[in-house]
């Protein structure tokens, strides 16, 4: 199923200038008039010259042929410079904003401050970020939007699991027919008005973005990277909304979002929904262990190893893409470096693993006997190493499709309450909610924070719980510090 295509603009004349698509870019197909000026003056006759001095950098003189190539991503403000100079008249070969063949009606109550996200996104002209924990509601924030802009829409999400997750959120939330709703990826590639993509699939099948008004990028920090992002930048549609619980990257490279979706335009936390009961009131309980002498030994000899290197390089390590640079890249042609590399990765899988966690990880247990726990580790080792003591599931990415659904079924069900898993449950999974949720390690991002204290804040009669396990004395204290802290 394709979308209409129609001139939005103007009808096809003698001396129109006709926007159109060439491959992955867009093209400025100017009228035979014109055929003999360069590539500059081209530009100056379409823009005007003033604006052709911004814009120009922007458009890029076809080598075979007579006209401009720009990114699709560019198509809104070029198109405006065009109509406001109004040398000649214009007219668009594709459809800019095809129509849903149905009427979307949101069938589920909207939570005021669901509201009051969707009035800041009309109001920044339909673009933007919205900001809400995991339990919030982000996919039925996404379906009012739809039902607000009534246009064929792609919904864009980094996991296969979250192509049927969304389907069949959409399907309920709009009250839409099964046949206007497909997913693309996974082996599925079906084009319907409204198609969920996955991000790999929108990056290697740009063609597909040409038939949408309005793109939703869920957990959209995965935007940012330097192959999905060509996926924003090569759709034309400006109406754009994403969605995240911590958009925050390390790498800073979050500033780009307001260029490839635009501006965060509305954000709660998740203590705010907490105190007005749209989440699960929490605890965040901070529970520190010793090492043994022996493991203490062998930290402090490293954390030496470490920090020497640090001192005689005079090196400055401020953020993760600093080690990644100056010492990760390093240790692969420095000696010097890789041992330094090494005793980093020491001292932390001492303080991250340490033996005595699991003994108070059995209290935990003992504490919760009748209660769904969900288990957190930052080491797959010691995700295997809780299952085999506890004779409790595990989840890792090397778990089957077929059997991490069938232990989620499980854990919903009630049939075992405690499961442990890796990164890999972090998003783009639905997990049965659960009260308490234990984080034996982790890394320093508040966003994988979030993501594991969204795990309990569904909305619940008792008290949600989360509770951190600290080796005391170790940079793993500085760890649970900074996780915690927003960007």
């Amino acid at each position: 199923m394709q979308p209409s295509v129609a001139p939005s603009v103007a009808p096809a004349q003698g001396d129109a200038v006709t926007l159109e698509w060439r491959g992955r870019d867009l093209a400025i197909i100017p009228p035979a008039a014109l055929a003999g000026l360069d590539d500059a003056a081209l530009t100056r006759e379409l823009l005007g010259p003033r604006v052709a001095l911004r814009l120009g950098g922007r458009l890029h003189g076809d080598r075979r042929n007579h006209f401009l190539r720009f990114q699709p991503i560019e198509f809104a403000e070029i198109k405006a410079a065009m109509l406001a100079w109004g040398a000649h008249p214009l007219r668009v070969a594709f459809a800019e904003r095809p129509a849903l063949p149905f009427t979307p009606r949101p069938t589920l109550d909207t939570r005021p401050y669901q509201e009051e996200a969707l009035v800041a996104w009309r109001a920044a002209g339909s673009r933007g970020l919205v900001i809400l924990p995991t339990g919030a509601g982000k996919t039925y924030l996404g379906a009012l939007a739809i039902a607000d802009a009534s246009v064929w829409t792609l919904v864009v999400v980094p996991t296969i699991d979250l192509l049927a997750q969304w389907r069949r959120a959409l399907m309920e939330a709009l009250d839409a027919p099964a046949e206007a709703i497909g997913v693309f990826g996974g082996g599925d590639h079906d084009i319907a008005p409204i198609t969920i993509i996955t991000y790999e699939s929108a990056q290697l099948r740009p063609d597909v973005l040409r038939h949408f008004g309005l793109l939703i990028f869920d957990e959209c920090h995965h935007l940012p990277a330097p192959t999905y992002r060509q996926i924003a930048e090569g759709a034309f549609t400006p109406l754009r909304l994403g969605l995240s619980a911590t958009p925050e990257r390390a790498d800073q490279e979050h500033h780009a979002l307001e260029r490839l979706i635009g501006p965060e335009v509305y954000r709660r936390h998740p203590e705010e929904l907490a105190a007005a009961r749209y989440l699960a009131d929490y605890t965040v309980e901070r529970l520190t262990v010793a090492l043994s002498d022996a493991a203490r030994a062998r930290y402090e000899a490293a954390r030496a190893t470490y920090r020497g290197f640090i001192a005689r390089r005079r090196l400055a390590i401020t953020s993760p893409a600093d080690f990644q640079r100056k010492v990760l890249w390093a240790s692969a042609r420095d000696p010097e470096a890789r041992e330094a590399m090494l005793a980093w990765r020491e001292s932390r899988s001492l303080a991250l693993n340490a033996p005595a966690k699991l003994t108070l990880l059995e209290e935990i247990f003992a504490r919760h006997r009748d209660e769904r726990v969900l288990v957190f580790s930052e080491y797959n080792q010691l995700v295997a190493e809780v299952s085999e003591r506890f004779a409790i599931p595990q989840i890792t990415h090397r778990t089957a499709a077929e059997e991490r659904r069938l232990i989620l079924e499980g854990f919903r069900s009630g049939r075992f309450t405690k499961l442990v898993t890796g990164r890999v449950l972090n998003e783009g999974v639905d997990i049965p909610d659960c009260g308490v949720a234990v984080i034996v390690s982790g890394n320093a991002t508040p966003r994988e924070y979030i993501q594991r204290l969204g795990r309990v804040l569904r909305p619940k009669a008792t008290r949600a719980t989360l509770y951190e396990l600290v080796s005391e004395g170790t940079t793993e204290e500085d760890v649970a510090r900074r996780r915690r802290t927003r960007g």
